[in-house]
């Protein structure tokens, strides 16, 4: 199925895509929430290369599925390839990187900027108009982020400081915005499906020579009980991540899609509290109400079309 303006003007569309990338949102989540789990039994690129290498695998089993013009990267080949650059190969590396030079802390409250940084590139890239809901919204999602990590408390604003690791985490925000524009270009011609696998597909023989090198400069040993969360993070985050928020996308713009990045704290907090045990109070029932509030605002009248 090819990308259709009938499909992103129907009447319950907005509610479909708003649903569709929280779901992503979720899984993304999820996959932090792994990831923190298994940071001491393998590194950064290897993890990201094994995750791309079990979703190409799904995506490219149900991408020839697809019309034959949907295999192909025709006309739409940079775009992909753009796609496949920012989303699959240096957004989750340079994330880390930032990391290593900052705190998580720093990093979750810079990603709340992805959905204003997402509405100007959109605007600048594709005229995508960033309308005054979608303004208000990641405004208001972003003050949830806010709550969400400060707890209100003015003295947590004495420790930040600017960083390269915040510039860094900054870059990969941006990445991770323009990945979501250039799909919205992509998808006006093909379906989410064909975006995410063919993207996905292109992308990884750059991770799989990088988590080559990884391991050779390390003592990395695979175990037999690390099948089970490599499969999840490749099939969850990977698959179902990658093709809802696309469709998400589709059905949203990337600006009002975007808004609901502002959701990876929340559902990070409530995961982290479920699986990990880490404290779970008022602040993230407030921060969480604003970013579902801001989300819902955003993306309130809209039909999903330009």
């Amino acid at each position: 199925m090819s990308g259709s303006d009938d499909e992103t003007r129907q009447p319950l569309a907005p509610w479909v895509g708003i649903g569709l990338v929280n779901l992503a949102t979720l899984t993304w989540a999820s996959n932090m929430t792994l990831g923190r789990w298994l940071r001491d039994d393998i590194g950064p690129l290897t993890l990201a290369a094994s995750r791309f290498l079990v979703a190409a695998s799904f995506l490219a089993v149900l991408l020839r599925r697809l019309p034959r013009e949907e295999r192909r990267l025709g006309r739409d080949r940079c775009l992909l390839v753009g796609m496949a650059l920012s989303g699959v190969v240096i957004f989750t590396p340079t994330l880390y990187l930032g990391l290593q030079h900052t705190t998580a802390v720093n990093a979750t409250l810079i990603n709340g900027t992805g959905p204003l940084i997402t509405g100007l590139l959109a605007a600048l890239l594709i005229g995508e108009r960033m309308r005054q809901r979608q303004i208000g919204g990641a405004a208001l999602g972003l003050v949830g982020v806010v709550a969400l990590i400060s707890g209100g408390r003015l003295r947590f604003w004495q420790g930040m400081e600017s960083s390269t690791g915040d510039l860094i985490v900054l870059v990969a925000v941006a990445l991770w915005a323009l990945y979501s524009v250039l799909g919205r270009r992509a998808m006006e011609r093909r379906s989410a499906l064909s975006a995410s696998a063919l993207s996905a597909l292109l992308g990884l023989p750059a991770l799989l020579v990088a988590a080559a090198w990884e391991i050779a400069r390390s003592d990395f040993t695979f175990r037999v009980e690390l099948l089970l969360p490599l499969l999840y993070i490749g099939i969850a985050p990977g698959v179902i991540g990658f093709l809802s928020w696309n469709s998400g996308v589709r059905r949203l713009g990337a600006s009002g899609a975007m808004v609901f990045y502002n959701t990876l704290p929340l559902y990070g907090a409530l995961l982290g509290h479920l699986v990990l045990g880490e404290p779970l109070g008022v602040r993230h029932l407030v921060g969480g109400a604003l970013i579902v509030s801001g989300g819902l605002w955003a993306t309130g009248g809209d039909r999903g079309g330009d």
